[in-house]
């Protein structure tokens, strides 16, 4: 059997300034390679003198990107022959950022939920007087959700005291979003989404290098006369994330806030 060497042809370049150690921005492009399956089961991946050269970065970055996927085991060293792509591994996961909240509510439909922490009569959630009304007290949830077993987000939620009481089993132990979505509380509602670093307990928690690339999701739901009933923090895996809008039919909402781009 001949053993062919892939290129990283296509390759995004990694960046020094980026709070991101850089073998592990190479790690994660490395990665993408595989799950998506351009890089398929027993071919040869690049040399660690290739993949230096491509990013741009010293052989021992290379080097611990590499070790990073061996222990993953998404690659297997072939004792004189390189490195190739280990067997088994699965396909790239993906979570959509939905832009509504009816999406919104269905997709975590599906989701399980495991509760880290829970606080009862919390009396101020962090958000600003100009976010909305606040209410006397807040439930705050720390939680972990999972899709088909494996952990995409981290969740740190504030819903509303008077709402949890109503039903306090369900807000337990389901995604607090379809039922909200369910009794029609929901008046407005608004996220905002920024990229950043998995914090030693993230990475943990999600399962990932520290230091890899998270999408931070904050979301605020309004009922009447502007009164907060849910604020949230949620970072999920950065490597998991598509946000998909389509810009030719989209609300003239998305068109504004691209206004000048």
């Amino acid at each position: 059997m001949v053993n062919h060497t892939l290129s990283i042809r296509g390759a995004s370049t990694v960046s020094s300034a980026s709070p991101v150690p850089l073998y592990v921005q190479v790690a994660d492009q490395l990665r993408q390679k595989i799950t998506a399956g351009v890089w398929r089961e027993g071919e040869l991946i690049p040399s660690l003198e290739a993949i230096a050269e491509e990013f741009g970065v010293a052989r021992v970055t290379a080097r611990q990107a590499v070790q990073t996927l061996s222990k993953e085991k998404m690659v297997l060293p072939r004792r004189g022959i390189g490195t190739a792509v280990a067997s088994g591994v699965e396909a790239a996961r993906t979570v959509s950022l939905q832009t509504s909240l009816e999406d919104l509510a269905a997709m975590y439909e599906s989701t399980e939920t495991q509760i880290l922490t829970f606080e009862e009569r919390v009396r101020k959630p962090p958000v600003s007087t100009q976010d909305g009304k606040l209410g006397p007290a807040y439930v705050h949830m720390k939680r972990l959700h999972f899709t088909e077993g494996q952990p995409y987000a981290v969740v740190s939620l504030f819903l509303l005291d008077a709402i949890f009481r109503k039903d306090p089993e369900s807000f337990r132990k389901f995604a607090i979003i379809p039922l909200l979505a369910r009794r029609e509380m929901v008046e407005r509602a608004h996220q905002t989404m920024s990229i950043g670093a998995a914090d030693t307990e993230t990475a943990r928690l999600l399962r990932v290098p520290g230091g890899a690339p998270i999408a931070r999701v904050n979301r605020i739901f309004h009922g009447r006369a502007n009164l907060i009933l849910y604020c949230a923090e949620i970072l999920y895996r950065g490597d998991w994330v598509r946000w998909d809008i389509d810009l030719v039919s989209g609300s003239s909402k998305h068109r504004a806030n691209h206004k000048g781009a």
